[in-house]
């Protein structure tokens, strides 16, 4: 995953459940300029610059009145500002934006470097997180300027004289931008929401409050116990939830029958997780031995354990997740075009409406081709389905080598963090970025140790770098975190192209995270490759293809249960942790139910609230299955083309809609129907129907 930082802020104390209703959002914003105040000024502008300036000015001016707070000046200061802000000459307003653009890149970037170097112990393995580490990784430097550049008067000159576009607007219209039309878009974007530093800050904190406490919930897995007392994982075996506990199921697959008794505990493991009955006591506790059948905890050298060691987990998980939805919702009455969390998530960060990330999720979900795959991985199989299936690994191609192999080599190859940074070069010559361009990517990626799974973190200054974090064992990477290092490697490759490569700096990234995920997946998918073994070839798209098709499914899946919780959340405001944890499992056994179980034959399964984005990156998960579906049409494209060369042609797009981007990057916007197209031609010569 892609990871900048949240929408701005920090601070706040912890909410707890007896206090989040009282949470709840900060009363209305200050007033802004009557109606009536602000139409009597633009009538003035217009008398005074002409009627061709009158759709502009009457825009410009009402965007500046809707945020005009009191503390700003009173209607005579208001006028006086539009009447000598507005910029009626075209060549002034051209210099003024490119003037903003140099000085945003400097201040928005800096300040996105005292932030990412503020968090190092927290993402880093950099050892025990202290209490300062945690007070430091509150503190936000950046929440108060968006308030402070309103305050110096800046942000209300781009309001004035540049349009804050809605998401229909640039839908509908935004085929007749310029490049410069869209800049200028986003340029204003930045200011469309005026939302208190204190708010903010309390969103900073209750993100970084839940981002530590999935940061740090690993399972010991080598003390992790069948109901008959016996170990089934190696010593050492520390695995991070949910993306470790997931991977190695994922990895036992090779096994075959010999890796179903691991597969089926690591499912408990993580049942115990959703429900909360794991004992808090044994999370990343080397002295406890766990039984996840049966809930028992006994010393990991034998014996009875205290009484404390029983204690389950007191719905930890849930309560994180109230903190960041009443900290969200404390921006609500301070974005009146978009009054929800859920609504600035879909409408302002995907810019995809959020009825149409669910037609895309059900499209997928309800596809035939999804149950004939179900059949086919059963026959694969030689056994009936369990729900822990919906992580089936069989189709990734591994050269023929197991986990084990894999791991071997990967360890021999990339022993330190600095060895993979020293390797990067190669890797991207292996996947047909020429010599140079190849070393020029690499010089702006640095990698570093992560604590968590991984993560890739953008630079917004040309002058910065992109930053790469990884898992890097005592004893060299795995093939898992070399996996996932081609992922974050994906996304890296993107931020250094629209960054770099691009014609103005408020275009700079990409329109969402899914389509910067469409890129790690490329990335991902030719880790192979990337070692040395050669082009996958035509006969691996097929099997790539139902890959994608089966974890397009089950994300499409932990999606729908990610918006029914954020839904339910809105609608029961002072629910208490108990409550969420109930809301949660019933909305992931509903899923299951209706688009699972016919094809799994299990019903009631709560495995699709396991993901940890659920608690620590709100609303983040649509980001996948968007990415998913992107990186399916974009890879057919690939397919064809020249790798390097038009994952760099797509990149340097930059931030456009993901409906203008992805008709830019292979003719037709976001859709699963070339997912379901190159499915069922994959199926047919499977002999899956």
């Amino acid at each position: 995953m892609t990871r900048a930082p949240k929408s701005p802020g920090t601070a706040a104390p912890p909410l707890t459940a007896s206090t989040a209703p009282e949470a709840a959002p900060a009363g209305a914003p200050p007033g802004a300029v009557p109606t009536e105040a602000a139409d009597a000024v633009a009538r003035r502008l217009i008398e005074r610059h002409g009627a061709a300036h009158a759709e502009r000015i009457r825009r410009g001016v009402r965007q500046v009145a809707e945020r005009w707070w009191p503390d700003d000046g009173d209607a005579e200061a208001f006028a006086a500002f539009c009447g000598e802000s507005y910029l009626a000459d075209d060549a002034e307003r051209a210099a003024t934006f490119a003037r903003l653009e140099e000085r945003l890149e400097q201040i928005e970037g800096r300040l996105l470097e005292i932030r990412r170097e503020t968090r190092e112990p927290i993402d880093l393995d950099m050892g025990p997180i202290r209490r300062v580490d945690s007070l430091l990784a509150d503190f936000d430097i950046s929440a108060h300027v968006v308030e402070d550049l309103f305050h110096s008067r800046v942000a209300f000159l781009v309001l004035l004289n540049f349009p804050v576009h809605t998401l229909a607007e640039r839908l509908g219209e935004g085929g007749r931008f310029s490049r410069e039309d869209w800049a200028r878009s986003r340029l204003a974007e930045r200011f469309a929401d005026r939302v208190p530093p204190r708010v903010l800050q309390a969103m900073t904190r209750a993100f970084v409050r839940a981002e530590v406490y999935v940061g740090g919930y690993y399972i010991r897995m080598d003390r992790v116990e069948t109901a008959a007392g016996e170990r089934l994982f190696p010593e050492g075996l520390r695995l991070i939830t949910h993306w470790g506990l997931r991977d190695e199921l994922r990895a036992r697959y090779v096994e075959g029958a010999a890796g179903l008794p691991k597969q089926r505990l690591i499912q408990r493991v993580m049942e115990r997780i959703i429900r909360q009955e794991i004992p808090e006591a044994v999370r990343d506790n080397p002295d406890l031995a766990w039984r996840p059948d049966t809930n028992e905890v006994r010393a990991a050298t034998g014996g009875a354990a205290t009484p404390s060691a029983h204690a389950r987990e007191p719905d930890t998980r849930y309560q994180r997740m109230l903190e960041v939805f009443h900290a969200a919702r404390g921006a609500d009455p301070h974005t009146p075009s978009t009054p929800t969390y859920i609504r600035r998530k879909f409408e302002r960060d995907r810019q995809v409406p959020e009825e149409e990330v669910e037609r895309l999720a059900v499209a997928v979900l309800s596809a035939p081709q999804v149950t004939r795959l179900a059949g086919l991985i059963r026959s694969r199989l030689g056994r009936p389905l369990e729900p822990f299936d919906i992580w089936y690994s069989g189709f990734k191609p591994r050269a023929g080598r197991s986990e084990e192999e894999l791991n071997a080599e990967i360890r021999g190859r990339y022993p330190t963090r600095e060895a993979f940074q020293a390797g990067l070069p190669e890797l991207l010559g292996r996947l047909g970025f020429p010599d140079d361009r190849a070393r020029w990517l690499a010089e702006r990626i640095v990698v570093d140790a992560s604590r968590g799974a991984g993560h890739a973190m953008p630079a917004l200054r040309r002058s910065d770098r992109v930053h790469l974090r990884t898992r890097v064992g005592p004893e060299g990477m795995r093939y898992h975190g070399y996996n996932v290092a081609l992922h974050e490697l994906g996304h890296n490759v993107e931020q250094v192209f629209s960054l770099h490569g691009i014609d103005h700096w408020c275009l700079s990234g990409v329109p969402n995270t899914g389509c910067t995920e469409a890129f790690a997946f490329a990335f991902q998918e030719r880790d192979l490759e990337a070692l040395g073994y050669g082009r996958s070839g035509e006969g691996a798209w097929p099997s790539r293809v139902l890959d994608s098709l089966w974890s397009s499914a089950e994300i499409a899946g932990v999606s729908l249960v990610d918006m029914r919780a954020w839904r339910w959340l809105y609608a029961h405001p002072g629910a208490s942790a108990g409550d969420l944890r109930e809301a949660v499992r019933e909305a992931a056994r509903d899923v299951w139910n209706t688009w699972f179980a016919p094809r799994v034959g299990v019903r009631d399964s709560e495995l699709l609230a396991i993901y940890s984005h659920m608690v620590a990156d709100a609303l983040y998960l649509p980001d996948y299955l968007l990415g998913q579906l992107i990186a399916l049409d974009i890879g057919r494209h690939l397919r064809t083309a020249d790798f390097a060369a038009e994952v760099e042609r797509i990149a340097r797009q930059g931030c456009l809609t993901p409906d203008a981007w992805m008709r830019g990057a292979v003719g037709r916007p976001i859709s699963a129907d070339p997912l379901i197209e190159e499915a069922d031609r994959a199926l047919r010569d499977a002999g899956a129907g």
